[in-house]
């Protein structure tokens, strides 16, 4: 048997949505390549290449069962970047580059013209 799903996303303003499903309101912000939702599982933030389907998604805040990751802070204070966050910061400033190279090879071919 399958199962019921409803979901729905209302414009409110350029960059601005709200996002309405079973499990409850979201608010998106952002644009296309880039975009921050703010929801009941905490705030997703995803960043990507237009077309061509490569994106990187990262989730922070209400984290719920078994294979949530449940860590102390340090006792001194110091809080250390973990391997996730280096390589998840990696990811992003690698998309960005190759953003920022295709849009000047692409503003390089249209000056030619």
């Amino acid at each position: 048997m399958g199962s019921f799903r409803f979901y729905r996303r209302v414009h409110l303003l350029p960059g601005l949505s709200l996002n309405l499903s079973k499990s409850g309101p979201s608010l998106t912000m952002g644009m296309r390549g880039a975009h921050v939702t703010v929801g009941s599982r905490g705030v997703t933030r995803t960043v990507g290449l237009p077309g061509t389907g490569i994106y990187y998604t990262s989730r922070s805040g209400y984290h719920s069962g078994v294979h949530s990751n449940h860590m102390d802070a340090p006792a001194s204070g110091s809080a250390q970047p973990t391997e996730h966050h280096v390589m998840g910061c990696a990811t992003i400033a690698i998309i960005i580059l190759v953003t920022l190279v295709i849009g000047v090879a692409i503003g390089a071919s249209m000056g030619a013209r």
